[in-house]
């Protein structure tokens, strides 16, 4: 007999910087809005697990959204005559413009990689709007590692580079039928895509010199970072968590830079304390 997973995906249309994007958003579960951000370069099926997972849906209604140019949302008209970046202030405008249309209550935000970048500037900038925000594989700064001209080129595979770039970042234990998932996601990316996300990721998104003003009191902050992740290494995450006074910062053993998709069993033996805490504390 069929299987049914109790995942939902439909499309809305909202503004965002002037123009009408049309989002592809999934969910699944009742009770505290969980909105969960993709990393650079993939789209929302990263969280699947997590929605196909009662002892998180029956608490949480989660809710996971590729951004324009990702997955299922496509570009803004006219996306041939625009070199796609991603920066600070669109990104910010899109989670919170997403909330709106979707008329979420104090949502708990928990974004990865890219997305764990943006949840920290949401919380210093909007605190009294989400309940607490997760940092996964999330830090104030990162350095850059790697050429990303090699990402958009008409003699390369964009794709295929792409994935080759993020293999490394997967924990060497992480099983091989998830590693080739979260991999696939990264071969489908649009041209110049991945590249526009690491403009926000690696040069616009920088605020260490105003992270330490994140008042936790009124948004709390938690940073877990998988102890092979060598982009938003533990140390960065330790050095991230010193300048938000409050915040709690967990490293997560055996997990790598896509915790939720690499491994998911070994992801919800951490998450689940966060999100239990967050439903009782907040």
């Amino acid at each position: 007999m069929p299987t049914f997973e109790p995942i939902v995906g439909r499309y809305i249309s909202m503004v965002v910087a002037g123009d009408t994007v049309r989002i592809y958003v999934e969910e699944a579960g009742s009770g505290i809005p969980l909105v969960c951000l993709h990393t650079a370069g993939s789209d929302s099926r990263q969280f699947r697990h997590l929605m196909t997972d009662p002892s998180i849906t029956d608490h949480y209604r989660v809710l996971a959204f590729d951004m324009p140019w990702h997955g299922k949302s496509n570009p803004p008209i006219g996306w041939r005559e625009i070199e796609y970046k991603l920066t600070t202030g669109l990104y910010k405008e899109t989670v919170v413009a997403f909330c709106q249309a979707m008329e979420l209550n104090q949502p708990v935000i928990m974004g990865c990689s890219m997305g764990g970048r943006i949840v920290l500037h949401l919380a210093l900038e909007y605190p009294d709007d989400y309940r607490a925000v997760i940092a996964l594989e999330g830090a104030d700064r990162l350095k850059p590692y790697y050429d990303t001209d090699w990402l958009h080129r008409p003699d390369v595979n964009g794709g295929e580079v792409a994935a080759g770039f993020v293999s490394g970042q997967i924990a060497p234990q992480s099983p091989s039928e998830y590693r080739w998932e979260t991999l696939w996601a990264y071969m489908q990316g649009g041209p110049g895509v991945f590249k526009g996300d690491l403009y926000f990721y690696w040069v616009d998104g920088h605020f260490d010199d105003r992270s330490v003003q994140i008042d936790t009191t009124r948004c709390p902050v938690y940073l877990l970072s998988g102890e092979y992740d060598s982009s938003c290494t533990p140390e960065r995450t330790r050095d991230t968590a010193e300048r938000i006074k409050g915040s709690k910062a967990v490293v997560m053993k055996g997990m790598g830079h896509f915790p939720m998709s690499e491994n998911p069993a070994l992801f919800r033996e951490h998450i689940l304390p966060v999100l239990k805490e967050i439903r009782v504390n907040n």
